[in-house]
């Protein structure tokens, strides 16, 4: 481990964005079982194939997001720092090759109260490589400086469903290069074949199932309901060698 990923592991445990976070056991078993039902507020579009159990997803879970592998635990689940830290390296490995390939990008939010500052740092980033950041907003779809979100009224607003996405696409006519979202923005994009990458909670197992079948790129494990200000420093990380916005 490096000083600079010692610090961010120390900083994602500190901020509660890793490690011990604010999700029940309960919640996230609940969510597994969702999952397995096809509820798509939480498959978030995706499809599952082939032979799923909940002892498989609790696994996979286990495996690709750190929570407590033992049935029996009850409290506060957890998302494994180092998880988060591999998968933002391996989000950043493939951010650099889109900046490098001035590829067109596509970024949402289902979390706009949260994540919308890291969306708009990835936009920024490849926009300043040369990309070609995809804005398609319609009446009920904002795009705030490159990242797309639902919004009612004026309101910005949380929503899990893929339908949002699912109508992007089918109004864009030529799919983007890559997306980069969260929710059943990210969900539905991954179901529809294009290059995914994505941040779940450890209580949404639909892109962790993505990834598990290959439809999703790289989904990174993180608490997705921190205030906006603490995911600094894994946005300094994340866009590090992306492009000159990048510093």
């Amino acid at each position: 481990m490096t000083a600079e990923t010692a610090d961010l592991r120390a900083h994602l445990v500190a901020s509660a964005i890793a490690g011990k976070v604010a999700t029940t056991r309960g919640n996230n078993i609940d969510n597994i079982r969702r999952t397995l039902a096809g509820d798509d507020n939480v498959t978030f579009g995706i499809t599952l194939t082939g032979d799923w159990s909940f002892a498989r997803l609790l696994t996979v879970m286990a495996d690709r997001v750190g929570i407590n592998p033992d049935l029996a635990y009850d409290g506060i689940d957890t998302i494994d720092p180092d998880r988060t830290i591999e998968r933002l390296t391996a989000m950043r490995a493939r951010l650099r090759q889109a900046a490098a390939r001035r590829e067109s990008v596509l970024l949402a939010t289902g979390h706009p109260a949260n994540l919308l500052p890291v969306h708009q740092a990835v936009a920024a980033a490849l926009r300043g490589a040369g990309c070609r950041v995809v804005s398609a907003p319609s009446h009920d779809v904002y795009d705030i400086t490159g990242v797309h979100a639902y919004r009612h009224g004026g309101n910005l607003l949380h929503t899990h469903s893929p339908h949002y996405m699912r109508t992007l696409l089918a109004g864009l006519g030529e799919p983007p290069d890559l997306v980069v979202a969260d929710h059943g923005w990210a969900g539905a994009a991954a179901q529809a074949g294009v290059q995914t990458m994505g941040f779940a909670d450890c209580n949404d197992p639909g892109l962790f199932v993505g990834e598990e079948q290959g439809s999703m790129l790289v989904t990174v494990p993180l608490d997705d309901g921190v205030a906006p200000h603490l995911y600094d420093p894994l946005i300094a990380y994340l866009i590090d060698g992306v492009g000159p916005a990048a510093g």
